[in-house]
């Protein structure tokens, strides 16, 4: 069995003030695809120059953090917001959701194409491979604030989390999700962008993949105490919503791809 490692989930202290190891992970995000898009937008099929960064990802970071909180409040606890819609508004108390997130991200990758005038397609290739960077810091960040763990285990990966009431061996399913959606996605996505791709293509093999790695961690993920399984006794929340996201990304990388021999066919 692993043992936990002893890490304060609050990073430093400023007075009153504290900054948790989770927020800090965000930041980094956010700073870390920062410089990655300054380098990225010096390719010359890139959608946006080196002076458009700055504000595609402040577009983004608002998507993120609003799609992200909307998505929660909608997909996992709607009834609660209902009984109380102040909720929404109370973000220290913890709660966002990915696919709210990548909605969140969506419009504001749409809404910044028509201020540009440029394609809402290429520009989801290009912040496609950032994305996993946020994804797996994030996930860094849930292990070391010992929230989101796995289901109970008698394997080796076993882990006792100091938090759990129960204390029984889970998995970390956290670090499941940081090597997968955050590490393996970052890599494979980088190696598919290394050339033109038509349009849509790479944003699309985003959706799909970290769809696949979501689904199969769920089965080892413990699932939300106040939903438990939604489908078949066995189906959480996260893989239905992730059923959609795979049919999306999958479409997407046909569409883009059926385009793209039409147009060299025509050539």
């Amino acid at each position: 069995m692993l043992t936990y490692p002893a890490i304060d989930p609050v990073a430093f202290s400023l007075g009153p003030f504290q900054v948790h190891w989770y927020g800090l992970m965000y930041l980094i995000g956010f700073l870390a695809a920062w410089r990655l898009a300054l380098k990225r937008s010096e390719r010359p099929w890139s959608p946006v120059r080196r002076k458009q960064v700055e504000d595609l990802v402040v577009y983004c970071a608002f998507g993120v953090i609003l799609g992200g909180r909307f998505g929660y409040v909608i997909f996992y606890n709607l009834e609660k917001w209902l009984s109380d819609p102040l909720w929404l508004f109370r973000v220290w108390e913890g709660g966002m959701a990915f696919h709210g997130g990548l909605i969140g991200v969506l419009i504001a990758l749409w809404l910044y194409a028509r201020h540009i005038q440029g394609s809402f397609l290429a520009l989801g290739d290009f912040v496609a491979p950032m994305v996993p960077i946020g994804l797996g810091l994030g996930r860094l960040g849930n292990f070391i604030g010992q929230e989101l763990w796995g289901r109970p285990t008698d394997s080796f990966l076993g882990m006792v989390f100091p938090n759990d009431p129960l204390q029984l061996p889970r998995h970390p399913s956290q670090l499941y999700e940081a090597l997968l959606e955050g590490l393996v996605l970052f890599l494979v996505l980088m190696w598919f962008s290394r050339k033109p791709r038509s349009a849509g293509m790479v944003g699309g093999l985003f959706v799909s993949l970290y769809a696949v790695f979501r689904f199969v961690v769920e089965f080892v993920r413990s699932p939300d105490n106040h939903i438990g399984f939604d489908l078949f006794d066995w189906m959480t929340r996260g893989q239905l919503l992730c059923l959609p996201m795979f049919a999306l990304g999958g479409g997407v990388m046909l569409w883009a791809w059926w385009r793209g021999r039409a147009t060299s066919t025509a050539v």
